[in-house]
């Protein structure tokens, strides 16, 4: 149950600033970042974390169920499954957000394709982290 509370409550956050940022970069906003621009960065992050966890809960929480499924295979170590899910998540968001705004190439890709994994691979991270070892008898 700890690992589903992990993703929900860090996926949104995590997935949500990275996507404000990807479209803030991509959008071309920012070609010569300064302080106050930062600041807005973050005052808009703010207005808009509800939205974040509204429309980012049902996808963390399926990512997940992808990780604890992993986690019960003996042969799939920690690392091989943050990667695993972590891969997965990134293909998911960049099907998702992918397609958004005119331009296309390897940037937007990336940067899309981070979305999904960067808040996947530490969330399952911090799952494996704060898992119980079983005791050994």
């Amino acid at each position: 149950m700890k690992r589903y509370v992990i993703f929900a409550a860090l996926g949104p956050l995590i997935g949500g600033f990275w996507l404000l940022l990807t479209t803030t970069l991509m959008s071309g906003y920012w070609s010569e970042p300064n302080l106050s621009e930062v600041a807005k960065l973050f005052v808009v992050f703010a207005k808009t974390l509800q939205y974040s966890y509204l429309f980012g809960i049902l996808p963390a929480l399926m990512i997940a169920a992808v990780d604890d499924i992993l986690s019960h295979v003996k042969r799939i170590g920690p690392v091989a499954r943050m990667l695993i899910v972590g891969a997965i998540a990134f293909v998911a968001a960049e099907l998702l957000y992918g397609s958004r705004g005119p331009d296309s190439g390897a940037i937007q890709f990336f940067l899309y394709g981070l979305v999904g994994f960067l808040p996947a691979t530490i969330a399952s991270w911090l799952a494996h982290k704060t898992m119980e070892k079983p005791a050994l008898a």
